[in-house]
């Protein structure tokens, strides 16, 4: 019985790593971004924009909302926002935990900080974790065209070529953040700007021999 935690930033293999774990395992998952959404659905329309900063300036409009905030500007709405799905991830963990079965639960608002949260009031013999993260910016650029994921935000939403190498600031950006974190809190991060396919089956190797 273990509950997965996985971590990092937007279009760094985290729901590709799931849906694969949860096929290895025949357990089921869930995206941190339902749970927000959830939260965000409970939560009074006045304090939307203090809650969830990223959700409401990103809007609609990714080439708008690139070329008028910074790497840094996106990554600390990012990180503000994902502290607002704290408590649901937590409370996630404490019904499998209890129930004794075995669960997923992957976003960009699993962090660091909230598994070091999570070990400490539950343990660590049920609770596995990682964290994925990109650092290539050429790299994410190139492979952005590649994407199978269904309905991928970056090609919907994305409709100026110039606002790609933004985008891949942006997540090498929170990457470094991450990876600051996973080495303040000792925990696991694996890089998958290369060898993308065969990195997954390391991790699921990984996972599952904790």
């Amino acid at each position: 019985m273990a509950v997965y935690l996985i971590g990092g930033p937007p279009k760094c293999g985290k729901t590709t790593l799931a849906k694969a774990l949860s096929r290895e395992l025949s357990i089921p998952w869930i995206s941190a971004d339902t749970l927000q959404n959830i939260v965000w659905a409970y939560t009074p329309s006045d304090k939307h924009a203090a809650l969830f900063p990223h959700s409401y300036l990103r809007g609609e409009d990714t080439d708008e909302f690139y070329a008028t905030h910074s790497a840094k500007e996106i990554v600390e709405s990012y990180i503000a926002q994902g502290k607002t799905t704290y408590d649901a991830i937590s409370m996630m963990a404490e019904t499998y935990l209890t129930d004794k079965d075995d669960f997923i639960v992957e976003g960009y608002q699993v962090t660091p900080e909230i598994v070091d949260r999570i070990y400490k009031k539950f343990g660590t013999e049920h609770i596995k974790s990682v964290f994925l993260t990109k650092h290539d910016t050429g790299k994410f650029v190139g492979d952005v065209h590649r994407s199978t994921t269904p309905n991928d935000w970056i090609l919907r939403k994305t409709k100026n070529p110039d606002t790609f190498p933004k985008i891949a600031e942006m997540v090498v950006e929170y990457s470094h953040y991450f990876q600051q974190e996973v080495e303040k809190y000792n925990l696991s991060v694996f890089h998958l700007d290369n060898n993308f396919e065969e990195k997954m089956k390391d991790i699921i190797q990984y996972l599952t021999h904790l």
